[in-house]
């Protein structure tokens, strides 16, 4: 039985132009840490601030290969653009490189921390 594709995969991810979403702050430390500062919003976040003493603002820190990629979602490259200097960067140890930036894209967009221009 064929798998049904929705035009959702069938997009070309590669040709998209990465942008950080304005709702998030981020700060780059002198290292080259990002980290994403993201509010706890709603009624359930704000009982669990009273209540467990949970923070108004999570901090999200990037692993390694995200600190990178993060400062080049600039609005200008476009997802090869980026996967092409994370390969002269990291080399080999970036492999499976489409499938993992592309997951990694993906799941940023999910989050909401991106959004791309088409």
């Amino acid at each position: 039985m064929a798998k049904k594709t929705s035009k959702k995969d069938l997009r070309n991810y590669l040709d998209f132009i990465p942008v950080h979403h304005e709702q998030y702050s981020y700060t780059v430390s002198d290292n080259g840490a990002v980290t994403v500062y993201v509010e706890n919003k709603g009624v359930f976040n704000k009982i669990a601030q009273v209540v467990f003493k949970k923070p108004r603002i999570s901090q999200i820190h990037l692993d390694e290969m995200g600190n990178f990629i993060w400062p080049l979602m600039d609005g200008k490259n476009t997802v090869y653009d980026i996967a092409e200097q994370v390969k002269a960067h990291f080399g080999e140890k970036a492999e499976p490189l489409y499938n993992r930036l592309v997951q990694y894209m993906r799941n940023l967009e999910s989050y909401g921390f991106i959004r791309f221009k088409e």
